[in-house]
């Protein structure tokens, strides 16, 4: 298909050699598991949704510990196209399925954290922990119940600060808070943990991190929440209650939000990746479904109205892919426009691949919506991008402050 062609133009050797792998993993393990075990998605106990064979595959072909420095046993990867391909790398997982790829890149965005502010002691201790164990999970502990989308306002201002507090009390921080919407959450073994340390100093100014292991006294995986999409990720929500840390357990002090942007630009790119590659899964299904589905005497692709969703379909699937590469390589060259490339790809692709499932949906008629058919499936997952990474509406606050930094409007603040 041309599509697959577009792909692989000017992709390293490297990355191109690893996204076949990745690809023929999700060809071979993620998407037959999918289709035939649909209704485990649906169980609603998270633990036996997402069967331990799929994450050692993961782990034995190398995907699963990119982002661990090579010296702990992690896959090395060249890091002058490292965002590049987390980039292919998260697509082809995505493709496959989106909830899976949650799980593993928030491994990959949470060891480039690690290996970046982590003091030397924890990389030693905490990375050969993740390197052999095939279900070791990562999680990163941003969003609160309250005020979830102030968390990404290009705006530092007192009222936006977290609830989550930390305290130092003698030789240990006291955490006390609760963490919502948590990727991994529910079966994460360490958790990143954001809390305020400087009450109304701002956010970017009195937010500390913590690395917090999973079976610390006062820590609580409080539930899974039941998503419409994504669901093999197991988004959680937990609860600190007096949770004391070891002094030495403390990643960043009060700038550790100025210090995230390490994990933030990757972590929009791959964001973007992954819901591409629930675009390109609709596109592909589709164009097989209508060469093959007879309506009105003749196949569904000879009719003229098919034909113009298929070209809109991919032509915003190559629009976002376009503007991916693009971010991607700001991010790994630290060029000046990486910030709002990245929000912008974000925003683009979260409403571009939400519309490619819609029509895939429909090309596929009342097919389209029976969970046995899997194509619902795809446009449930797309829906979520709307909201993962801040809502479409605050990134687009923050593509404008970039823009227009000295003009654009200013944080109202309280009522």
């Amino acid at each position: 298909m041309l599509l697959d062609e577009m792909v692989e133009r000017g992709l390293p050797e490297e990355t191109r050699m690893m996204r076949d792998v990745t690809r023929k993993f999700a060809n071979e393990h993620v998407i037959p598991f999918t289709r035939q075990n649909w209704r485990r998605e649906w169980n609603m106990n998270p633990d036996e949704r997402l069967p331990r064979k799929i994450l050692e595959v993961a782990d034995e072909i190398g995907i699963r510990t990119l982002g661990v420095p090579e010296e702990f046993g992690g896959t090395p990867l060249d890091p002058k196209t490292e965002t590049q391909t987390f980039a292919v790398i998260s697509e082809e997982i995505s493709r496959g399925d989106c909830g899976l790829a949650e799980k593993l890149v928030q491994i990959w965005k949470v060891s480039v954290l690690l290996r970046n502010v982590a003091p030397r002691h924890l990389q030693e201790k905490w990375f050969p922990e993740v390197v052999k164990d095939p279900t070791f999970l990562l999680s990163h502990c941003l969003t609160e119940p309250r005020g979830a989308s102030d968390r990404w306002l290009p705006y530092d201002v007192p009222e936006a600060m977290m609830h989550t507090r930390a305290e130092l009390k003698g030789d240990k921080w006291v955490i006390n808070g609760r963490k919502q919407f948590i990727t991994n959450a529910w079966d994460a073994k360490l958790y990143v943990v954001y809390a305020t340390t400087k009450p109304g100093a701002g956010m970017t100014k009195g937010t500390s991190c913590f690395l917090v292991p999973r079976g610390t006294p006062g820590l609580t995986v409080a539930r899974c929440n039941e998503t419409l999409g994504g669901r093999y990720m197991n988004n959680g929500e937990i609860a600190l209650e007096d949770c004391a840390v070891p002094g030495d357990h403390l990643l960043v002090q009060d700038v550790a939000l100025a210090r995230a942007g390490v994990y933030f630009r990757p972590g929009k790119i791959i964001q973007g990746s992954k819901n591409l590659g629930v675009a390109v899964r609709a596109f592909e299904e589709t164009s097989k479904y209508v060469q093959e589905y007879v309506q009105g005497g003749k196949k569904l692709i000879r009719h003229q109205a098919t034909a113009l969703r298929l070209a809109e379909m991919a032509t915003k699937i190559c629009a976002v892919r376009g503007l991916l590469r693009e971010a991607s390589r700001a991010v790994d060259e630290k060029l000046p426009e990486a910030e709002v490339l990245c929000n912008m790809v974000k925003l683009y692709a979260s409403e571009a691949v939400l519309d490619v499932c819609r029509h895939a949906m429909e090309l596929h008629g009342g097919n389209g919506t029976m969970l046995e058919f899997g194509i619902e499936k795809l446009y449930r997952d797309a829906s979520m991008y709307l909201h993962m990474d801040g809502t479409v509406d605050i990134t687009k606050f923050k593509i404008v402050k970039n823009l227009f930094p000295d003009t654009a409007g200013k944080y109202a603040g309280n009522d």
